[in-house]
């Protein structure tokens, strides 16, 4: 993702025309998305003409090469509706961008990032039904092809957002049975879904998110070749999936943020509308206090995003500052949305009414990206490190 980005006044521009397309569009087809369990056809075609799948893709390859601070912007607006709008580049822009920007060769870049700049979905696959943070359990093996150039990939891969609609997966397999440095057995792998022996499962049944979908990925001797290795080198599978996931939870801290100031929204509106002992519940000081702890702390979370975009485009490591804003922005989001319910009292345990889904949605972003018990463990192995350097 290039540093300067896209000229601050045509992004200015952008964002703009962004959050009338949300309002105006996304929202009022937000009903249609979620009884359908699916982004509408009509609406995809409509974020491809707008290149939201290529956001971070440099334009030299098609895509508007917005820098860190720039697509966290655009993911905090279009997570201002429903998640399943977001999700659908999300992985595109994020996780997947960013591990061919830090290890793809030439060849790599020129084959898939036009191709994901006009639209095509991407998808990437680190968990397993054995594994998920702990990558030192990973199953899936990639083993050199007997007859030759290439590789063979088996195993089961779970959870992976987008797989049943993705074109490409960016895919960790076990290149060595161990190895040193840790995680050096585990090499990255771009498998063209419609490869032979690559299938999906059904998608998940979830708690919410609906319209955005999850399921296993099998890999049953699918054949790959050599350029298929991300970076041409084994054993450099994890340095590029872990730095991409920097990127991953700054896109969940800012869906977050997004997502707690819609409910914010939501609630300030049925606040001053719902009237209780003669007047609107808005009136009440302790409607007030959870309106402004919500208000306070979706600020807090605007600000740690600004931060730590800027780092990451000054070039900063950014490791734990990207743990720490997910961390807070997906706990803070949680408790707006559990204040939202209250504000709504009675009718916001009602599905009729969107504090119900604000909250089903708002559970996962605690989860995925790194739970937040394995970012704190991770901010505090780092600040040890560090304290021990002194």
């Amino acid at each position: 993702m290039s540093n300067e980005g896209m000229d601050a006044e045509s992004f200015e521009q952008f964002i703009a025309q962004l959050d009338r397309y949300v309002r105006e569009r996304l929202i009022p087809a937000e009903r249609e998305t979620i009884e359908g369990d699916a982004v509408p056809p009509v609406i995809l075609a409509e974020m491809r003409e707008m290149g939201l799948f290529g956001l971070t893709v440099p334009e030299a390859y098609g895509g508007a090469g917005l820098n860190t601070s720039q697509y966290a912007r655009v993911v905090r607006s279009m997570a201002y509706a429903a998640p399943a709008f977001r999700s659908i580049f999300s992985i595109n822009v994020g996780m997947f961008n960013s591990a061919i920007k830090n290890g793809g060769t030439e060849a790599q870049k020129a084959q898939w990032w036009p191709r994901i700049a006009a639209g095509e979905i991407a998808c990437f696959g680190l968990t397993e039904p054995g594994s998920g943070s702990d990558s030192a359990a990973m199953q899936t093996t990639a083993r050199p092809d007997p007859s030759g150039n290439g590789w063979i990939l088996n195993g089961t891969k779970r959870y992976i957002t987008n797989s049943p609609e993705a074109a490409v997966g960016l895919i960790m397999a076990r290149t060595e049975k161990e190895a040193l440095p840790r995680n050096a057995h585990v090499s990255a792998f771009l498998v063209p879904m419609d490869a032979p022996g690559v299938s999906t499962g059904s998608p998940d049944r979830k708690m919410g998110q609906a319209g955005a979908h999850i399921a296993d990925v099998i890999l049953e001797d699918v054949h790959v070749p050599g350029e298929a290795l991300l970076g041409g080198e084994t054993g450099k599978g994890f340095v590029f999936a872990m730095k991409s996931l920097d990127n991953g939870r700054i896109s969940v801290g800012a869906a977050s943020t997004g997502y707690a100031r819609r409910a914010l929204d939501s609630a300030l509106r049925y606040a001053t509308e719902r009237k209780a002992f003669g007047e609107p519940i808005a009136n009440f000081q302790l409607i007030q206090a959870m309106l402004a702890d919500s208000e306070t702390e979706i600020y807090a979370a605007e600000c740690m995003m600004a931060d730590v975009t800027a780092r990451a485009d000054r070039g900063e490591n950014i490791l734990v500052k990207a743990a720490a804003f997910k961390v807070f922005a997906s706990e803070m989001c949680g408790r707006v949305v559990d204040r939202v319910v209250q504000i709504y009292g009675g009718a916001g345990y009602l599905a009729e009414y969107d504090a119900e889904r604000f909250f089903r949605d708002a559970r996962i972003y605690r989860i995925y990206e790194g739970t937040t018990q394995i970012l704190q463990l991770q901010i505090a192995k780092h600040m040890l490190r560090a304290f021990a350097v002194l």
